[in-house]
Formats: structure tokens, sequence, C-alpha cells
């Protein structure tokens, strides 16, 4: 097998397939070469154990990581070279397991993507609602929902909207820039260079753009700077890690943002997944192969939105007892689509947040 020859066909399938990973992990006599395709993990290949090491040493090289290094584990990216002069970003991480056989992942970055939402949307009024604030001129909107649940497609997305209707100065803030838009201007995080997210939002809120993306709020500083942006007149969206939207709430709290300072400035918290969509062909989730569904529209993203005015009734207790009731709350809204037959009962059971 001629390394370079397989790694290029691997990476242009996994672009045909719409795949966001490559899993290469080693097992007991060979390597399985997996793609992460609709949120799950399916076998496509299968190679020697002395073939995979030779894949995973051959990207590690592409993206300047130490190849003789196998027990430690690295991680990097690289601009790799698909067709001549096209190009697909990758984000590389290699961890060896207890008998010294390292596995890779590839995560393979959006390089340029614009969707209409009202397509891959389960449910129209809850994207109408996002519409409605993303036109606000300052405050903040929060966007939580697990890994490669979509959250950065749909902050630019909504931004994109709104810029059709007028000039604006947007500013990207992310670790790494997942999709690359010409008319953001966009900040990549490099914290070893000093560029931390808290002194890129600082700078930022300096250059007094209008919008301000930023990619993931993980401590008290960028907190901090994103309530403190919100309340000089800039609007803010940024993604967040937490359970559902009620966890939002709780989570910013716990990054010493208190529940009063968050009713000055919330415009709404959006928690999202992207669930497979049910086939009627395939009597399940639409499979990979069928063609009932494009390669594309297999899943579809179901929005939970907490709005500025149900966030008003919200008090100190039912944050910390997670006692918030709603009417088109996450499951509540789960329990509809599934009643709409756009997603099967084993999707439901296993979307459900408990």
């Amino acid at each position: 097998m001629v390394i370079e020859k397989f790694t290029n066909f691997l990476i242009n399938n996994a672009r045909e397939y719409g795949t966001s990973d490559i899993h290469i992990l080693p097992n007991k006599e060979n390597y399985g070469i997996y793609f992460r395709l609709n949120g799950r993990m399916e076998q496509q290949y299968s190679v020697s154990i002395e073939e995979g090491s030779r894949i995973i040493s051959y990207f590690k090289y592409l993206a300047n990581l130490d190849v003789g290094e196998r027990r430690r584990p690295q991680s990097g990216s690289l601009s790799y070279e698909c067709a001549k002069n096209e190009f697909q970003d990758l984000r590389l991480s290699t961890i060896a397991n207890f008998q010294g056989r390292e596995s890779l992942v590839i995560r393979l970055l959006e390089i340029k993507t614009e969707m209409i939402l009202e397509k891959s949307t389960l449910l129209p009024q809850e994207l109408k609602i996002m519409k409605k604030f993303i036109d606000y001129k300052s405050g903040l909107i929060l966007f939580s929902g697990p890994v490669n649940s979509g959250k950065t497609t749909t902050m630019y997305e909504l931004v994109r909207n709104r810029m059709k209707h007028s000039k604006m100065q947007v500013i990207s803030i992310e670790d790494p820039v997942e999709i690359k838009e010409d008319k953001f201007l966009q900040i990549q995080v490099n914290e070893k260079a000093g560029n931390t997210y808290e002194n890129s939002l600082k700078a930022s809120l300096r250059h007094h753009p209008d919008v301000i993306i930023v990619g993931e709020i993980r401590d008290e500083e960028t907190a901090r700077m994103a309530i403190r942006g919100a309340l000089t007149g800039h609007l803010i969206i940024a993604s967040i890690h937490a359970k559902n939207a009620e966890g939002v709430i709780a989570r910013m709290n716990e990054l010493g943002i208190s529940l009063e300072m968050l009713q000055q400035t919330i415009l709404a918290i959006v928690f999202q997944k992207l669930l497979p969509i049910y086939c009627e062909l395939c009597e399940e989730d639409c499979q990979i192969y069928c063609t009932h569904h494009s390669i594309h529209n297999k899943r579809a993203a179901l929005y939970d939105v907490l709005t500025s005015e149900e966030f008003q009734k919200i008090n100190r207790e039912s944050v910390k007892e997670f006692k918030i009731e709603r009417p088109r709350s996450f499951n509540q809204l789960l329990r509809k689509v599934l009643v709409y037959g756009f997603i099967s009962e084993k999707t439901y059971y296993q979307y459900y947040i408990p």
C-alpha cells in the first residue's frame, strides 16, 4: 500500500461522505478505520498493524508532530492538499493504548459552509425566535449542546442572515477557526503566543464591532468579558458547555456570573442537538447509503430556546434545584417530534435528557 495515495483517498472519501471525524484505532490483530457519520461511528476499512502505524506516522509528519514519540498524547493541525489548489483543514489527536499502539483521530474542519437553517430544523418556531434576537443591537446569546451538534454553523448562519439586510463588522474568536468566512474578521486563539480568549475578546471590544462570536466560554475571565461586552452595547454570541438550557445558568454561576447580572444581559439561551431523521424506506434512522435523504440531510437540529422573558421569572432556588418549568423545554419538544414521526422511538430515548 502506497501511504501517500491511501491517505489522499481517505481524506477525499471522508469529505465526499460529509464525515466530521476519522478514527484510526488499534484492534487485537489490525487497525480499524472509522468515519463518524451523522453522529455514529461506522467502520469503513481495515488495515494491518504495520500499515496503520505507517498511516499515523505519515499524518504526524505532515502536522510537524514528533514521529518518534508514541507514548505521549500529541495534538496538531495542518492544511491538507486534497487536489490541486484545494485544501482541507485537519485537526489531529493521538493517544497510545497500554500496549503502546497509537490511535489517531482526525477532525475535518469545514472550509466554508452555507446552509438554509429552515431546511435543517425540525421545528421552525424556535428558529423564528432566534432570528428575532439576532437583530438586537446589544445583549448576550448563549448556545450550548454536545460536541458536533452544529452550534458554530447555527451561530454563523444567523449572523450571515442578518448581514444580508445591513452592513456590519463581525469578529469571531475561535479555537480553532472551524468555518472560514471572508465577511468576518476571524481570530484564532493561540494560548502559547498569549492570544487567549480573554485577551482576544478584550481587544475585540476596543475594535467596536457590531457582533462578536466567541467560540467557547471556558473560564471566569472570558465569562466576565462577555458580560462586559453585552453591557457596553455589543451583541455577543457565545457557546458554553452544559447539559441543557437550564444548565447554562448554573455553569455561568459557577464561572462567577450572578443570576442578576445574567438577567441584565441575556437575550436567549439556545440548547441544540442534531437528531437522526426517521426514514420510511430504512424503517429506522436514515442509513448512510440510503438515497431517500441526501448525505447532508440525514440529521436535523432540535432547538430549545430559553427567552429573556422566561429568564426574568427564574429565581435562585429554581436554578439550584433545576426546577424550571417551561412549555417548550427540550424534552417536551423531543416528544413532539417523535409524535410527528420525525424521529424513531429509539432516538427519543437516546436523546432524552434525564
